[in-house]
């Protein structure tokens, strides 16, 4: 029978409850303190490996979900997978079997990222997460086997609105700042050499060392052109609203060894965008070309060099049989303008095209208008001013006696700035190599005299050989009238 004499008093309840509360109490702070000994003792990398041993032997495996994240999305680079890849840098354990690491010649350190295979484990605000990097070979009718790379990101599904709207995003964010700390510009060429890949591009590290202030060109066109780059590149927004793919077009124009090569290294290094080498000789058919633009990355150039005669194209205007619009099966001049301004242009953001001849003229005028070529830069012979660029790059000098003689020499004799480079190299005496200089320009003007003067003399011969010959025409004729 329930009595009340069994209930117990208010003062043994009481009693027993501080009893419980205080023991809580140093359950509580032992498993602090054994927490913040372990954190001490145990490193974290360490840590996370171990939670992730018993996480896999007391997880459901009905109850994980797995993100897929391929390298490419289609014809375009997945910008999450480059993101995850840079991010999962940070990453590394001791405890890894297969690390790939790499160091390019100017790298201050190895480089050092996962393996196919290897697995990463990761926690997020308590959120225990394990990446894991695969590749599966595929085959491509005009690359051969192609080896598409899957991270595969795994943890509980009901973690999955946490990870798609807050984790990804942080992981986007790290990489761009890991990114930034590195700012290595890559250069990219057709086909997988030692270096990176993406695609059908191969990569390595852009290590050009030209800059704006360095390079040997008119400081108006030089200022012109910097204002033009800074100007392109805050317009986002701007090129958004008057409906605009956000692109930019250069030709570099003028004859070899004015610095066209070294003036889009400048420009690289100055906006930290990667150069696509393009050479359209290896590019068989316009679907083809299509694929390799948008195969390349925001913030990047595609330089097409010597355009006037790295292929003969296809004149758009061909009639039946003279392949004007083309197919699919060959590159044309129509697939090239499309290329450049057509609808596919407009895959991808911030990008910039230039193209380099030494023969403007050669160009067909379709490639020249605005919106495909919009700033003409003109790379012209050694100016007085380059000079001083040229002098005070490779002799540390702003100023030098010789200095007026060799502008005056400069103005009538064609030099480009590669040709005034080489002959400053020749000694590291100032007196010496500018003496050298102004010998060359000497040789220079009296190989042109000379040649300008035997040009008049065969002028005047040819004009005395054609008066002759009229001069007997005429006394054919009067003969002629005479006898008859």
């Amino acid at each position: 029978m329930f009595s009340l004499k069994n209930i117990p008093s208010t003062l043994s309840i009481l009693s027993t409850y501080t009893t419980f509360t205080a023991s809580a109490m140093l359950i509580r702070s032992v498993a602090t303190e054994v927490q913040a000994i372990i954190n001490q003792l145990i490193p974290e990398q360490l840590r996370n490996l171990l939670l992730s041993k018993l996480g896999g032997l007391y997880s459901n495996p009905s109850s994980q979900m797995t993100l897929l994240i391929n390298d490419y999305d289609g014809y375009c680079i997945n910008e999450l997978y480059e993101a995850s890849h840079t991010y999962l840098q940070t990453k590394i354990t001791p405890s890894m079997k297969r690390l790939k690491v790499s160091k390019a010649p100017r790298d201050k350190k190895v480089i050092v990222n996962i393996h196919k295979g290897q697995k990463v484990v990761d926690l997020y605000e308590g959120i225990q997460v394990k990446w894991e990097m695969k590749c599966v070979e595929t085959k491509d009718d005009e690359q051969g086997k192609v080896e598409i790379r899957v991270l595969e990101l795994s943890f509980h599904n009901k973690f999955m609105e946490t990870v798609i709207n807050s984790y990804l995003p942080y992981v986007m964010e790290r990489s761009k700042a890991i990114k930034e700390e590195n700012k290595a510009v890559k250069l990219f060429s057709l086909g997988n050499f030692c270096g990176d890949y993406d695609g059908a591009w191969g990569s390595t590290n852009l290590d050009h060392p030209a800059t704006f202030d360095k390079l040997a060109m008119d400081p108006a066109v030089k200022k012109e052109l910097v204002d033009d780059l800074d100007r392109f590149v805050r317009r986002r927004d701007y090129y958004k609203r008057v409906g605009k793919a956000w692109k930019r077009g250069y030709l570099l124009y003028g004859p070899p060894g004015t610095g066209k090569s070294s003036l889009i290294a400048a420009i690289a290094n100055y906006l930290k965008f990667n150069i696509y080498d393009l050479e359209l000789t290896s590019v068989s058919s316009n679907s083809q070309l299509r694929g390799l633009l948008v195969s390349t990355r925001n913030r990047s150039m595609l330089v097409i060099e010597d355009i006037d005669c790295s292929i003969e194209l296809q004149n758009r205007q061909a009639g039946p049989g003279g392949h004007g619009q083309g197919t699919n099966d060959e590159l044309t001049l129509s697939g090239l303008l499309n290329f450049i301004d057509g609808l596919w242009s407009s895959c991808g953001d911030e990008r910039i095209i230039v193209f380099t001849t030494n023969h403007k003229e050669k160009i067909d005028p379709a490639l020249l208008r605005p919106g495909r070529m919009d700033m003409h830069i003109h790379m012209s012979y050694c100016t007085p001013s380059a000079f001083r660029v040229l002098a005070s790059n490779y002799l540390c000098i702003t100023d030098h006696d010789l200095f007026n003689e060799i502008d005056q020499l400069m103005l009538e004799v064609e030099v480009t700035p590669a040709q005034v480079a080489e002959e400053l190299m020749k000694s590291e005496d100032t007196d010496i190599a500018l003496q050298g200089l102004i010998n060359f320009f000497r040789d220079r003007k009296l190989k042109s005299e000379n040649c300008n003067s035997g040009g008049r003399e065969a002028d005047l011969e040819e004009q005395n050989e054609s008066k002759a010959r009229e001069r007997v025409c005429a006394t054919d004729k009067i003969g002629k009238s005479k006898g008859t």
